[in-house]
């Protein structure tokens, strides 16, 4: 039983982690490379992944999407989508899809003269599910090293901490005062009333033994 309610909450955990680290921004330095539109197939369960900003995307098996190419400094490749989130989730708010493609295209730069940017998306790169990151904004920084702080991860991460310890120590302080007290006394009744189912199993034990032919 210990090991399941281990295996429980470490799954939970896991889910909690994996749904946080897709949803909140991260930062990745790159030079830009090149920047394309592409028709994009929806899979029925790839679709989580992809951007839904109207009923009209619902509806639809493919359409079109802003793709964004780059290269990180130690020279692996990472490709971006470009998809507006509108009011859904996560809420970035995003409707400038046009504009960033623009501001991606102007900072396309070469090997022998690059431009570094940051970067900001959400989101994961799976080339086996062709699932792609979303890019958020870009911002010129001077190099390779120049990688903006996470602000608004790192107070979240640390925000969430300190609610889910106020949480845990609130449902430490109601248990015992409230729980702790009540499940005693159930205790206490039950065995009291064993106590009592005991003796008079008892008596009706020695009630029957002065029926039993004496020797």
């Amino acid at each position: 039983m210990v090991y399941v309610k281990w295996l429980f909450w470490i799954m939970l955990l896991a889910l909690l982690g994996a749904f946080l680290h897709y949803s909140l921004p991260q930062y990745d330095v790159v030079r830009i490379v090149n920047t394309y539109e592409k028709r994009q197939d929806l899979d029925d369960w790839t679709r989580i992944f992809w951007a839904d900003p109207d009923e009209q995307s619902r509806r639809l098996v493919n359409r079109d999407v802003q793709f964004i190419q780059a290269v990180r400094p130690d020279g692996r490749t990472i490709v971006y989508r470009n998809e507006d989130t509108g009011w859904g989730w996560p809420p970035y708010f995003k409707f400038d899809t046009a504009n960033l493609y623009t501001e991606a295209s102007d900072l396309v730069s070469t090997k022998a003269d690059p431009k570094w940017v940051a970067i900001m998306h959400f989101g994961w790169r799976n080339i086996f599910l062709s699932i792609f990151p979303n890019a958020i904004s870009i911002t010129p920084v001077e190099g390779p090293e120049d990688k903006p702080f996470n602000w608004f991860t790192s107070v979240f991460l640390v925000g969430m901490a300190l609610f889910a310890g106020y949480v845990y120590l609130r449902w430490r302080r109601f248990r015992r005062n409230r729980l702790d007290p009540v499940l005693e006394g159930v205790e206490e009744g039950l065995n009291a009333a064993s106590g009592a189912i005991s003796a008079r199993r008892s008596r009706l034990q020695a009630w029957l033994d002065t029926w039993k032919t004496k020797k």
